[in-house]
């Protein structure tokens, strides 16, 4: 039995024993089942209705001359766009080539700023006087706007793959960071003072109480941290790149292509969309030791 089960059996009200039901545990799970899979069979068709509204939608409103589509384009020629991207290239090559030039970024400054945010909130979060004097300096360099930093590490570190992480990594290490923190200080008190009482020491305390107790905060932040890496890596193209998906869309946006332009964003939202389930596959199995909550609002 480690440090936490310990405090844990500790902090733990005595419950009284529960008379099992008199309806069938296997029947209620099969209805719960079954509830889930219908519920989760009217969510997915909602969505594809949302979408074919949408782009149905938008469609028309270009076909009949109500949208300009010069501008804001055509779905139909959106999915075109795509496609020759994908049979014949782009004009800087490969599509291939530029999603993971794109990716190799977005991926190295996610990591980058996650692991740094971290460990900078769980600091701060166990040293209270360390976070008291650094507080100050940590909220002006989090007012200060991304895009002034972006344009400072394309100047020190160069128009290469650094500057596009660094970039990403500073998006995502106050997210994280913030997160972090507030985690470690929500840990429950009582569990703490527990450990203690079993002999944990401050290395202990860290890695089977605290740490674990704030996974749910740091994971929560970083369904937000990967699309504020792509969101990172792609302003770092903007200043300068000679691939990605930024870049693509930089291009298109010279030559007044909104096809060019709707299809880059496409790419990006299909990106984000792939990391967000792996993320959430990711969370499942670090917080699997959570108890189910049951709620009725899910996003």
């Amino acid at each position: 039995m480690n440090v936490r089960s310990a405090a844990a059996r500790l902090s733990a009200p005595v419950m009284a024993a529960v008379e099992p039901q008199a309806r069938p545990v296997a029947d209620l799970a099969m209805r719960r089942a079954r509830d889930i899979r219908r519920r989760r069979l009217i969510v997915i068709g909602l969505q594809l209705l949302v979408a074919v509204v949408w782009l149905g939608s938008w469609e028309l409103t270009t076909r009949i001359g109500w949208v300009d589509k010069f501008f804001f384009a055509q779905p139909s020629e959106i999915a075109l766009k795509l496609w020759i991207w994908l049979t014949q290239g782009t004009e800087l090559g490969p599509l291939w080539d530029q999603v993971l030039t794109t990716m190799e970024e977005t991926v190295g400054g996610f990591i980058v700023g996650s692991l740094l945010g971290v460990v900078f909130g769980v600091v701060l979060g166990r040293i209270r006087l360390l976070a008291d004097v650094l507080s100050p300096y940590i909220k002006a360099a989090n007012a200060i706007p991304r895009v002034v930093v972006g344009a400072l590490f394309a100047i020190s570190l160069g128009l290469d793959i650094k500057s596009k992480i660094a970039t990403a990594a500073i998006l995502v290490f106050f997210v994280v960071f913030f997160n972090a923190f507030q985690g470690v200080r929500e840990v429950d008190r009582n569990l703490i003072a527990n450990a203690r009482i079993l002999g944990a020491g401050n290395r202990q305390l860290t890695t089977e109480i605290i740490v674990p107790s704030a996974l749910s905060w740091i994971t929560a932040s970083l369904h937000t941290s990967f699309g504020l890496a792509l969101v990172g890596a792609v302003v770092g193209e903007l200043f300068g790149a000679t691939s990605g998906v930024g870049e693509l869309i930089y291009s298109a946006k010279n030559n007044f292509d909104a096809d060019g332009v709707f299809a880059g964003m496409a790419l990006l939202a299909a990106i984000a969309l792939v990391a967000e389930a792996l993320i959430t596959a990711l969370e499942n199995r670090l917080v699997r030791w959570r108890p189910q909550v049951n709620t009725e609002a899910r996003i």
